[in-house]
């Protein structure tokens, strides 16, 4: 895939394509990177997520708002966003991040997600990046279960747990990777009894315990009886 053919699935052409291009660079690659749209990008994100549901869900009070907004807002979300853009073909890393995958790093390719709504914000302004989200985010919130993602993954997964009489997940840090202010954590949930074993990334230790806990309870979901 190309820059053009990203383009055309975000819905936006760059006025400014240097803009697309340091969303695409990782910080191995370059000292012209991401991170500080990414930082911009995060910020654009939530405003707009936040407006969406507060416009489409008017009887839920604030924490519910609050909470359905942490729960499409993650890691997670953006990381299954870049896949479906095939973003990380697209992201420029040094050898070391490429050698190890990390086009296919959910952090990285989460990251890159974020930097590329911040990238279209700055190239466009607000109503383009809201567009831009709304286009990829909409079908994910359509989808959702409001009452259960009021709850994070891991209050999911144990209540499931609990109204099956089985004994709660054990969650263990297997890895960590990158230097001391850019970690990656590598969690396993463990469910004993249903011989489950899920694995989670993330930026901190509970971050990746989520990721983890999630991929446990979609797997009890669809092997539900």
């Amino acid at each position: 895939m190309d820059r053009d053919s990203l383009c055309q699935k975000i819905g936006h052409q760059f006025s400014q394509p240097q803009l697309l291009q340091k969303a695409l660079t990782h910080r191995s690659h370059s000292t012209a990177h991401y991170e500080r749209l990414e930082f911009l990008g995060d910020s654009v994100l939530n405003c707009v997520v936040a407006k969406y549901l507060f416009d489409h869900h008017p009887n839920l009070p604030e924490g519910d708002l609050s909470r359905l907004r942490s729960n499409l807002v993650n890691q997670h979300t953006l990381y299954t966003l870049a896949q479906g853009l095939g973003l990380g073909e697209l992201l420029l890393l040094g050898e070391g991040e490429r050698k190890s995958a990390g086009f296919r790093r959910p952090s990285i390719l989460a990251d890159a997600m974020e930097a590329l709504f911040g990238a279209v914000f700055l190239d466009a302004g607000f109503v383009a990046a809201e567009q831009v989200i709304l286009r990829l985010y909409v079908p994910f919130i359509e989808q959702a279960d409001v009452q259960s993602m009021g709850k994070d993954a891991k209050t999911q997964l144990q209540e499931h747990l609990q109204a099956r009489k089985l004994l709660l997940p054990k969650y263990s840090v297997i890895a960590t990777q990158g230097e001391a202010h850019a970690q990656v954590f590598e969690v396993e949930c463990e469910i004993t009894q249903l011989k489950i074993h899920t694995r989670g990334e993330g930026s901190s230790r509970r971050i990746a315990e989520q990721a983890a806990a999630e991929a446990a309870y979609n797997l009890l979901i669809q092997t539900k009886p």
